[in-house]
């Protein structure tokens, strides 16, 4: 809470101290003055009630038996001009009963005459502080609104017409929410924005990438743990579930997660209640679901590698989004805004534009790598480019051509070792230098690839 008496920089709030007893609102207000508030003492009620529609006024501390405009009509006028305005009424002891009910008509606290001015200053500055916290709040969510809106999302596309629209319906609700697409497509862009438009954009909105973290690992990062549950755990962690609590966690790659942690995932969503490594107890949370995969996780849940009850839970409402190719009438305006973004974090590129023949060559490329890949593909673009129009010839070092003679010789038989070296240095090359993506497509783990990058064979990667 804000001590009243520290209040020396800044604005001092304004107080309207209201009482048709003009000697007892002197005295009232020249008390808070004492204590940093900018306090106006007001005999009339008529005054009153136009000084709070037209003059600026952070709080009122009215009396309630007043003639021609009682305490109970100035609380309303007060909410209705200012509706995060706090009012505090003074009342006498005989009229306690109209004092309770203007708590219930939206008074913050009432006091009974006669009372310590060091009390009401008390709870001035609580009022003034909880409404400061709610201006803040609702400037936070409106911020958050206007950032992750899908009006500001890129796509005139269809297919992202119905991936907005679908966002705008589901945002408001507590279900929980699977996105789907190829990676790079922005899946993690969709869960912020759907959290942003909910009645939760001003609590935490936690990601959690499954694939990134062994599984024990993922389990404590997701659940915490107590002092002592296993070595290393010298201090509690409270976990991203708690952390979470009141707002939104995201599970990015979801069908990475292991068997044994989809399960106690799936109890959470049932039960409400967590409990961290080495717990005795469960605590509750409350925690809205999102999930993002590139998977299929229905033909996982019918290989057994996804729990078939967890997919019932997550799938709710599901949010596909198009890969980029699928969407190509997209193109110029996230050309033009990934160009206009990377201009703005490097300004000593000379880069300015590019050429007819360069923008015709985006436009050309399939982007396997989706969103992702081009965002970085411009990055490069700028960072290299050495005049202020890119030509078509610098985009060679961007991206490999399509074709296979970026990979093999022109007149040269050789081995299919070699072949399979070569191959993967110009897929990974291609997919934007993305292990993870690059693995992907090549159908191979992670460890394979990184063999072939450093020039060994796949049969070597295996031994």
């Amino acid at each position: 809470m804000t001590d009243p008496k520290k209040k020396e920089n800044g604005p001092k709030p304004k107080v309207l101290v209201v009482d048709d007893d003009a000697a007892l609102a002197e005295t009232i207000a020249d008390a808070l003055s004492e204590r940093a508030y900018d306090a106006v003492p007001v005999a009339s009620s008529r005054e009153a009630k136009r000084l709070l529609l037209e003059e600026q006024v952070d709080a009122l501390v009215t009396d309630l038996r007043m003639p021609h405009v009682d305490g109970l009509e100035l609380l309303a006028i007060s909410k209705q001009s200012g509706p995060e305005r706090p009012v505090i009424v003074m009342t006498a002891y005989s009229a306690i009963d109209s004092a309770i009910d203007s708590i219930r008509h939206g008074a913050y606290h009432y006091l009974t005459k006669p009372f310590k001015v060091e009390e009401l200053a008390l709870f001035l500055a609580r009022a003034l502080d909880e409404s400061r916290m709610r201006r803040e709040t609702v400037a936070l969510r409106k911020a958050l609104r206007d950032r992750f809106a899908p009006s500001t999302m890129i796509g005139e596309s269809a297919a992202m017409r119905r991936v907005f629209e679908l966002i705008e319906r589901v945002a408001n609700t507590s279900v929980s929410v699977l996105i789907t697409g190829e990676t790079g497509t922005g899946k993690g862009l969709v869960a912020q924005a759907i959290h942003a438009q909910s009645a939760r954009a001003a609590a935490p909105f936690v990601s959690l990438n499954c694939a990134a973290l062994p599984e024990n690992l993922l389990e404590t990062e997701l659940f915490g743990h107590v002092r002592g549950a296993f070595t290393g755990a010298t201090a509690r962690r409270a976990g991203l579930l708690r952390e979470a609590n009141g707002g939104t966690l995201f599970f990015d790659e979801i069908g990475e997660m292991s068997a044994g942690i989809q399960a106690k995932l799936l109890h959470v969503i049932e039960c409400g209640t967590v409990r961290a490594v080495g717990a005795d107890k469960e605590q509750p949370v409350d925690v809205r679901i999102l999930a993002a995969t590139h998977r299929d996780l229905r033909e996982g849940a019918r290989q057994g590698t996804f729990r078939e009850d967890l997919l019932y839970r997550l799938d709710v409402v599901s949010v596909a989004i198009p890969p980029l190719r699928q969407r190509r009438e997209d193109l110029p305006r996230l050309i033009e805004h990934f160009l206009a973004a990377a201009r703005a974090r490097h300004p000593s590129s000379p880069v300015r534009r590019l050429s007819p023949a360069a923008s015709a060559r985006l436009l050309k490329h399939s982007w396997p790598g989706n969103v992702r890949e081009l965002e970085h593909a411009i990055e490069r673009i700028v960072l290299l480019g050495n005049a202020a129009e890119v030509s078509e010839q610098e985009l060679l070092p961007v991206f490999a051509p399509d074709s296979k003679e970026s990979f093999l010789p022109e007149d040269e038989v050789l081995p299919m070792r070699e072949i399979q070296k070569r191959y993967a240095q110009w897929a990974f090359q291609r997919l934007g230098a993305r292990k993870m993506l690059a693995a992907e497509k090549l159908d191979i783990d992670f460890k394979t690839l990184s063999k072939l990058l450093q020039g060994e064979s796949s049969e070597d990667a295996k031994d």
